[in-house]
């Protein structure tokens, strides 16, 4: 399984860290002798923990900050001006994964390529050449993808120059008579829990059976409708579940299948629905009280509804969506 950009740099930070320890302590030991150890902790605000020998416990960000603040006293003879700009960089480095920043594999490739200039400066061969291999394992993953790319786009411009003798569309596939007859309003057609929910709307949204019947059950949707099903059962599950797609990427429709399926009553007469929950070993759809939030269907004037009270049932599972919310609570 190909590592993440994020364990790449995870492995380089703990590899920076092995090969600059024994490189950080000869140093000190050389500039400021046998009792380095206590010297250093004392100018430190909290000092470093100990093993049960007395030998100090490094991490990372300890060793990098130790060279930055001791660099003319102690680095500077040895090393020049670009590993004090390494040094820097790496700390920046270290920080943003700390801070679970993404690493693009561009970040990833700077990043690893720094930290084994740095290991070879302080003659760590070996941690230099394991972060090197992980470099050049990503660079080929790189050149793969876009030469994948480059392909794909070929092909799509192949596919997608006419050719002589196709029959146009309209002679292939008929369309719908509101289509052919200029009466299509999108709209209509446009999944809108508010709508839905106040009893609204088309049958195919509307209408749990026919909602169903015309939904095909991906394997996202069908992970989504398992886990709250579970979740509602007291058997696991998430409790938040957020949906992050692309516009049209089906953020309602999960919430229309959630709100349909827990307020049915009939669950088994939902297409699709019985094989959900064989797959998760329960007979019955959990009873469920859901609450329906639409950003986009609130009145900015409209005066605040009374606060109902807090129930001492356990809490459900909640839907986050990029403009609506559906929160089933058992």
């Amino acid at each position: 399984m190909a590592l993440s950009n994020r364990e790449r740099v995870h492995d380089a930070i703990e590899l920076l860290r092995v090969g600059l320890t024994p490189f950080v302590e000869r140093m000190f030991q050389a500039r400021l002798g046998e009792t380095w150890p206590d010297q250093f902790d004392q100018s430190r605000r909290f000092p470093l923990k100990r093993n049960p020998d007395g030998s100090l416990v490094w991490d990372s960000q300890a060793l990098l900050k130790a060279m930055a603040d001791c660099w003319r006293s102690v680095f500077e003879s040895v090393l020049g001006r670009t590993e004090r700009a390494l040094v820097g960089e790496l700390s920046e480095v270290r920080n943003a994964f700390a801070h679970e920043q993404p690493f693009s594999s561009d970040d990833t490739l700077r990043a690893l390529d720094s930290v084994k200039r740095l290991l070879e400066a302080v003659s760590a061969k070996d941690q230099a050449d394991a972060v090197d291999k992980s470099r050049l394992e990503l660079q080929r993953t790189v050149f793969a993808e876009q030469a994948r790319q480059q392909t794909r786009r070929k092909s799509l411009t192949v596919e997608g120059t006419p050719k002589a003798g196709l029959q146009p569309w309209r002679a292939v596939i008929t369309p719908h008579p509101d289509v052919s007859s200029g009466r299509y309003q999108q709209a209509e057609f446009a999944a809108d829990l508010a709508q839905v929910h106040r009893g609204e709307g088309s049958d195919e949204y509307r209408d749990p059976v026919e909602f169903f019947g015309r939904t095909y059950l991906t394997e996202g949707l069908e992970h989504l409708l398992k886990s709250a099903l579970l979740r509602l059962s007291g058997q696991g599950g998430d409790p938040v579940v957020e949906l992050q797609t692309n516009f049209g990427g089906g953020k309602t429709h999960s919430m229309l299948a959630s709100y349909h399926l827990f307020g049915a009553g009939a669950e088994r007469a939902l297409p699709g629905v019985e094989s959900l929950m064989t797959a998760v070993g329960i007979s019955k759809v959990p009873k469920a009280r859901r609450a329906v939030i639409v950003g986009t269907a609130l009145s900015p004037v409209r005066r605040k509804p009374k606060r109902m009270g807090r129930s001492s049932a356990p809490s459900g599972v909640r839907w986050r969506g990029n403009s609506a919310g559906c929160r089933p609570t058992r």
